[in-house]
């Protein structure tokens, strides 16, 4: 998303964002049971965001099932969905057990809350939704939450140090429930639309479980160069959305043109070498928007998904330049 919790490792040595060593207290999150052995030679993990299968309105369980079929190794759902799943009469408990039995991980989820605008009212009204929805996420082993700028997409005069502290704010609300919110890129937000505006919130929260999420459609809707990935540690960038996109322009490009990796025209080998060379080891969570896929087949959908981005990993890594 649009789309950390910090198990992983040492400080953001470029930009200076510290990340903890340790491993958060608390019990053991039932999707880091048994988690899926990572294929031989692979050096990413690899996610399916619900959102490349929305369109087929399944049920969470059903989507489950299909990561697990396919094979991925992780799955980032939508809070709405849990919501819905609870509304339904569904435990989460026993959803974070068929997660984890399946082999899945939840590494990230999405959900929406007002955490970086200026009014006071309203952002404590955030902070009480994100300890609502990270209880969710939570419960079903999960370790991350986005925390895109919900509110504030309009404004182009935040104070980004305002923001900063605000994240900090959330990252503490984050830490007392053993989840890590993780500060969205949004290209077409006028408020953290660039990776080095998500950067600056994360290095100056002055929080050692600050991270960056960020996604190839949204760097280019907001202008970011892709090469500026090299300029975070692995440990700042832990779960990464992944797509394509047509030849299309910026300013008219949108979320429905979101295409399967390496069906379009985005310098993948750019991202993924960057990734590689920054220290990158989380996972790659596949989020499209696409609705002509919403009207196929969910399985084959995932399906090809996992394939075409393992395939533009491959490729990407063995490439020299772009």
């Amino acid at each position: 998303m649009s789309s950390a919790r910090l198990t992983r490792r040492e400080a953001l040595g470029r930009t200076g964002i510290a990340v903890g060593a340790a491993a958060l207290a608390g019990e053991l999150r039932p999707a880091e049971a048994r988690p899926r052995e990572r294929r031989k030679g692979e050096p990413f993990g690899y996610s399916l965001n619900t959102s490349t299968i929305r369109g087929q309105k399944l049920p969470l369980v059903e989507e489950v099932e299909i990561a697990a079929r396919v094979g991925y190794d992780a799955i980032e759902p939508w809070t709405s969905e849990l919501d819905a799943h609870v509304k339904a009469g569904g435990s989460l408990k026993d959803l974070g057990k068929r997660i984890a039995d399946r082999g899945l991980a939840v590494e990230s989820a999405i959900g929406f809350f007002e955490w970086i605008v200026d009014d006071d009212g309203r952002r404590a009204k955030a902070l009480e939704e994100a300890k609502r929805t990270m209880d969710l996420v939570h419960q079903i082993g999960g370790k991350r939450l986005a925390a895109p700028p919900v509110g504030a997409t309009d404004r182009s005069d935040l104070d980004l140090m305002k923001a900063a502290e605000r994240y900090r704010a959330l990252l503490e609300v984050g830490e007392a429930m053993g989840m890590v919110p993780q500060v969205e890129v949004w290209g077409f937000s006028k408020t953290l639309n660039r990776l080095g505006a998500a950067g600056l919130v994360a290095v100056e929260s002055r929080h050692p479980q600050a991270c960056v999420l960020a996604d190839v459609y949204h760097l280019y809707k907001g202008g970011s160069d892709f090469a500026g990935l090299k300029l975070l540690s692995g440990a700042a960038l832990q779960v990464f959305h992944v797509n394509d996109y047509p030849d299309v322009p910026r300013h008219a490009i949108n979320d429905a043109h979101r295409v399967y990796p390496g069906d379009g025209v985005a310098p993948l080998g750019v991202v993924f070498r960057a990734l590689r060379d920054a220290g990158f080891e989380g996972v790659l969570s596949l989020e499209l928007f696409n609705p002509e896929y919403w009207k196929q087949d969910p399985f084959q959908v995932a399906k090809t998904g996992l394939e075409k981005m393992r395939a533009a990993v491959r490729k990407g890594l063995a490439s020299k330049a772009e």
